[in-house]
């Protein structure tokens, strides 16, 4: 199949910039949730070392995923080539957010632009884990942007990088990986040591996507006319260091091109967690820079596609 990785990429990445993610689509990463949900239940009940339980949930959502996508796939292709590759375009499509990513911030947008604060908060808050109930239009603007820089790499730069690597199956086993950090990895009492291993697997499963999200945001920042000598210092001076080394590169980077500050003071139940500045506060966080945000993503993801493109091309030349 490695002669089909070009027209596949080519269809699951038209298919996301057409399509993004219907809610009545039965869609993986509903599958994904259910299982880490089903697992954590069981896994709780059966074993009192928290730390050891979630090591083996990672293990197995994550093996259990590849698996199942590599079992799938060959059932598939042995009934039919044609179904074969239609199913694994459809399964790296669900991988890829860049529509839907753009479709939820346009709706932050929208709101502040009609000037309705607490519809703003409200659609912020679906796309943010920090308190929103009292956000400003400059905070909203700045939790904003640093989700779209953030899910860029997530759900654009890193799914592209493992298809290309290992095809399909590692793109869904990345999908797995992201899915189990989102949901259990974060630092809070009930999942310091359970979410453990979710929340280690997903910071080295995005260390190199991360590091080449600043020369991807640099050459989106020529093409799209934004500051890229700005973007591609702000992203080793501001993203490379402190406590998220991964997330922080393509944040320091959007902040860069667009000339705005971000970071700061979060709020998560109340409680205020600090947060290392990026960028450089040369223009105003207002809603325009959320429509300036979402063009750079969408010239990024175009930018990490032909890329890919390129690099499956040479590989089916091999």
């Amino acid at each position: 199949m490695t002669e089909a990785l070009v027209p596949m990429l080519a269809l699951a990445y038209g298919a996301d910039l057409a399509f993004g993610d219907p809610r009545w689509m039965p869609h993986p990463v509903r599958g994904m949730g259910w299982a880490i949900e089903s697992g954590e239940r069981l896994l709780r009940r059966l074993m009192p070392w928290e730390r050891w339980a979630g090591v083996l949930l990672v293990i197995g959502v994550v093996g259990g995923c590849y698996g199942l996508t590599v079992w799938l796939l060959d059932t598939v292709r042995n009934y039919s080539e044609v179904w074969g590759f239609v199913a694994g375009a459809f399964l790296l499509y669900t991988c890829l957010s860049t529509r839907d990513l753009a479709t939820e911030s346009w709706g932050v947008f929208s709101a502040l632009a009609a000037r309705d604060l607490p519809l703003a908060r409200r659609r912020v808050s679906m796309i943010v884990g920090r308190d929103t109930d009292r956000l400003d239009e400059p905070e909203i603007v700045r939790a904003t942007v640093e989700t779209i820089a953030e899910s860029t790499l997530d759900g654009i730069l890193s799914p592209l990088f493992y298809f290309v690597l290992g095809g399909v199956p590692l793109a869904v086993a990345y999908k797995a990986i992201n899915t189990l950090d989102s949901m259990i990895g974060h630092r809070s009492a009930r999942y310091i040591r359970f979410g453990w291993a979710a929340a280690k697997l997903d910071t080295l499963a995005n260390w190199v996507p991360a590091r080449l999200a600043a020369p991807l945001f640099a050459i989106a920042a020529r093409l799209g006319g934004y500051a890229v000598g700005a973007s591609w210092r702000c992203a080793w001076r501001d993203g490379s260091g402190g406590p998220v080394p991964n997330a922080g590169i393509p944040e320091a980077a959007m902040a860069g091109a667009l000339g705005v500050r971000i970071g700061g003071v979060n709020y998560y139940g109340g409680q205020p967690v600090e947060m290392p500045s990026m960028g450089d506060p040369n223009r105003p966080l207002e809603s325009q820079r959320i429509a300036e945000a979402i063009r750079l993503m969408y010239v990024c993801s175009v930018v990490a596609w032909l890329v890919s493109i390129g690099i499956c091309w040479v590989r089916v030349g091999w």
